[in-house]
């Protein structure tokens, strides 16, 4: 008979009844982390008897509101409340329906691992992050578990953003400790679509201009391909013909072809610097390019030398 009780009081799971007070009433200094977190304070009791019972590591528990029907679930951080008390974070106990002092029924629990979850942002500045997954990630560290329909607070660049919780996978309530989960977001409340503002309201002069503009849209020629303007590199302009002109009212003139050079060798440049000679019949000018003479000429010293 002693066995079968100890066999009994093996599987005796953590039952108990305590006043809840916000992390704010806590004694001793701010306690900034447990607002930023969803995990609780309880008393060194409750401590002393998880020890005693067979329960399932991490430590997580069920907090209910008796009188209103309310559930959630969180794990626990530090054993160092007064007895008969636990402290809460103030977006839990705003979910729970309770107030300073009120009575909260707190139970072990098990739950399975997450493995998905969807959040929807309360507000739609929570768009305003830049990588919005990343800061959930980290603010979901100082997290136990997640429960469907809880409106959790993070904290980021000293200001708190509420996320409801759509929905968890494989179950209502899962626990994200040392888990691989897949985060998904819904439209924020209060979210619209940008739209394009377009004025019914329009004047008739400005209806008379939008249909000039459709005339004088038809009126345009169709699309011509290549139809650009060539430059040459001796800057001369080339004439345009009246089919290439814009009003398409002269003549196309077609450019002059020079001669070819059928000696071009691939990877070789010439550079031609010898200009046409003009025809002239002066005989002056022909007997003066006949005595010319190339280097013809005397040279200086900057010392006279002797002539012997």
């Amino acid at each position: 008979m002693f066995s079968f009780g100890l066999f009994h009081e093996h599987f005796r799971s953590f039952n108990t009844m305590y006043r809840c007070y916000s992390v704010s009433m806590l004694p001793g200094n701010e306690r900034l982390d447990v607002e930023k977190g969803g995990k609780i304070i309880m008393p060194p009791s409750a401590l002393d008897t998880l020890t005693r019972l067979n329960i399932v590591y991490p430590m997580l528990f069920k907090l209910t509101n008796t009188r209103h029907n309310r559930f959630t679930h969180s794990g626990v951080l530090e054993f160092v409340a007064d007895e008969g008390k636990v402290y809460l974070p103030y977006w839990m106990m705003r979910n729970l329906l309770l107030e300073e002092g009120s009575m909260v029924q707190v139970e072990s629990a098990s739950l399975p691992v997450a493995t998905f979850s969807k959040f929807q942002p309360q507000a739609p500045d929570f768009l305003d992050i830049h990588n919005q997954k990343a800061v959930l990630e980290n603010a979901l560290r100082n997290f136990a578990c997640l429960t469907t329909g809880d409106v959790i607070a993070i904290n980021y660049n000293d200001k708190v953003y509420e996320l409801c919780v759509l929905e968890t996978k494989p179950g209502p309530a899962v626990s994200i400790i040392e888990c691989d989960m897949n985060v998904e977001f819904a439209a924020p409340v209060g979210y619209k679509e940008p739209q394009r503002l377009v004025n019914k309201h329009m004047t008739e002069n400005q209806e008379n201009d939008v249909d000039s503009n459709a005339e004088d849209v038809s009126e345009t020629p169709s699309f011509v391909a290549f139809g650009g303007k060539g430059n040459r590199l001796d800057g001369k302009l080339k004439e345009l013909s009246p089919n290439e002109s814009s009003n398409g009212k002269s003549t196309p003139r077609v450019a002059k072809r020079g001669i070819p050079d059928y000696e071009y060798q691939m990877g070789s440049l010439r550079f031609i610097r010898v200009t046409k000679p003009i025809a002239t019949t002066d005989t002056t000018d022909a007997n003066k390019k006949a005595d010319f003479e190339a280097f013809k000429g005397e040279g200086q010293t900057l010392i006279k030398r002797k002539v012997n």
